[in-house]
């Protein structure tokens, strides 16, 4: 067109630490970070970060490496999800449950220049670099945040604070040149393999933390509790929403229902989130504290809900909650569902109600589109809650890929949507349900049984902590659904008890499990059923005849 002209002055690449200097200039003295007795104000949070970048371009990182974080929700990580950027690098914040041998495999896969550890960690950091290949070239330069409290320093690290220091306030920012390029990596779960880094870039992380803005309908100067970790998705983006409006993080280091109340009440905390078993923290507190709260507070979970009780106490409490559904190639939480308290006023029944919040809701204004289509054919499914289909997604808040494996990606976005692998159905309203990985799913004489909704009506019983159900290989009909179940302390079940359950929930018989198991469940590092192990575990079961 005529008259059209892209320059400097109408066109800057999107890049979240932008943030940051507006909030340095607009929130200047405003507190940024409560961290027990220590707070900084924006200005003071913006200076440091600045002296962060400045310092690492000083140890010779060069834009586009890689710089490995191995540290828990301290102030210092939230300075690093702006330092690191900033100094034109990428960020890969690591899963501080991962053992030697699994941070191994991952910085293997890295090979980050620089590896920033907090002192509680610096053994299995340590351990991890022993267990390296010969074959890296070079290794990571360690840099140890917090006093070593009796341990012994590698002979390479620095200090976070004596790095800060070398650093000079003048730093020129190293802004994009092009905002696709990546600005961290975020390893998935490995629930269902092994974990693949996935890569984010400028400009999907500053229009997802937008999002989680409109999403949540949070306004300026929020307070943010850090209950989510860092490592989860970059925070699921809010270090760099916070910075956007101006807000208060109040970082945590361990959290307890007793830190949540007593932070609440300190610093009139807004929002909070993370995986469900943050309401069971909530309503497993006995304090004093634990009372109808004088404020809004906003709790946003992702992930299977807890039973109805649990939901309901926490409501009672006066919390506003959210249930999101995402994954790490989202950036975090994609779609979004309230569950208001006054949804109770509805003439839905239990089951009723459980099922409609099991619903995925609505996805973010950012996230261009969600639907449920036939993975073949590629056509969505008609709206009418029964018909299953493979969940999918486009939008500018994607991925950009996964670290080094071109095939996978290729495969995961083929079609021009990302296949998610979660199979579920679109409800007459338009949500979304998702009814199971498809690698969970159970197919019992050529229909689809959902393992999640077995589970639901499982984990609803008293007695049940947590509940996997897989498929179980079987001479007559092919295969039947096994269940694993791990009891609440000083409760007992039989397998009979179980089975009886399922059937007075009016569980279609089908879906009735033939075998119950009692005992622990295998976890991954995140928290995360291992169902693969489980699998190879039902195989072993003897069959119970005559059900």
């Amino acid at each position: 067109m005529e008259g059209f002209y892209q320059c400097e002055a109408n066109y800057v690449p999107l890049s979240p630490i932008s943030f940051l200097q507006r909030a340095a200039f607009v929130y200047e003295k405003s507190p940024s970070i409560i961290y027990n007795d220590i707070i900084y104000t924006w200005k003071e949070t913006r200076d440091r970060c600045v002296k962060l970048a400045s310092a690492l371009s000083i140890l010779g990182l060069k834009t586009g490496q890689i710089v490995a974080t191995f540290v828990p929700n301290t102030p210092a990580h939230y300075e690093l999800q702006f330092g690191i950027p900033m100094a034109g690098a990428i960020i890969s914040a690591l899963n501080t449950s991962l053992d030697p041998q699994s941070l191994a495999t991952t910085l293997q896969q890295l090979q980050p220049k620089i590896i920033f550890v907090d002192h509680k960690y610096i053994q299995t950091v340590t351990q991890a670099i022993k267990l390296l290949s010969v074959e890296q070239q070079t290794p990571s330069q360690l840099v140890t945040i917090g006093g070593m409290n009796g341990a012994i320093m590698p002979s390479n690290a620095l200090d976070y604070n004596e790095l800060l220091s070398l650093g000079k306030p003048d730093f020129k920012i190293i802004h994009p040149n092009d905002e696709c390029d990546p600005i961290s990596i975020n390893f998935t779960s490995g629930s269902t393999g092994k974990p693949k880094g996935v890569i984010y870039s400028h400009r999907a992380a500053y229009l997802n933390a937008l999002a989680v803005i409109f999403r949540y309908e949070m306004k300026k100067m929020p307070v943010f509790l850090w209950t989510v970790d860092m490592f989860r998705c970059n925070g699921w983006c809010f270090p760099w929403a916070m910075a956007a409006l101006g807000g208060t993080s109040v970082c945590l280091r361990e959290v307890t229902a007793k830190v949540i109340f007593d932070s609440m009440l300190i610093h009139k905390v807004t929002h909070l989130c993370g995986p469900p078993t943050i309401l069971e923290k909530i309503v497993s507190f006995k304090g004093d504290e634990q009372c109808v709260i004088p404020t809004r507070v906003d709790v946003i979970v992702a992930g299977v809900l807890p039973p109805l009780d649990v939901i309901s106490k926490v409501q009672k409490l006066g919390f506003n909650l959210h249930h999101g559904y995402g994954m790490s190639e989202a950036l975090g939480p994609m779609t979004d569902r309230s569950l208001r308290a006054s949804d109770e006023k509805q003439n839905y029944n239990d089951d009723e109600r459980v099922k409609i919040r099991c619903r995925e809701g609505t996805h973010g204004i950012l996230m261009e589109e969600v639907d449920v289509k036939n993975p073949v054919t590629m056509t969505s499914v008609p709206s009418d809650g029964k018909t299953i289909g493979e969940i999918m997604f486009r939008g500018n808040v994607v991925m950009s890929g996964y670290l080094k494996n071109m095939e996978v990606t290729q495969s995961a976005l083929k079609g021009g949507w990302y296949r998610t692998g979660d199979i579920g159905v679109r409800n007459p309203n338009g949500d979304i349900e998702m009814k199971d990985r498809a690698l969970d799913s159970i197919i019992i004489k050529g229909e689809i049984v959902s393992s999640m909704e077995i589970e639901r009506v499982i984990r609803s019983h008293p007695f049940v902590k947590e509940v996997a159900v897989v498929g179980k290989p079987d001479s007559v009909v092919g295969v039947t659904p096994c269940a694993f179940v791990a009891l609440k302390d000083e409760c007992g079940l039989s397998s009979n008890d179980v089975i009886r359950f399922c059937e007075e929930k009016l569980l279609p018989l089908i879906m009735v499990p033939i075998n119950v198991s009692f005992g622990d469940l295998p976890m991954n590092s995140t928290g995360k059923v291992l169902k693969f192990v489980l699998r190879e575990k039902a195989k072993a079961i003897g069959s119970i005849n005559g059900h």
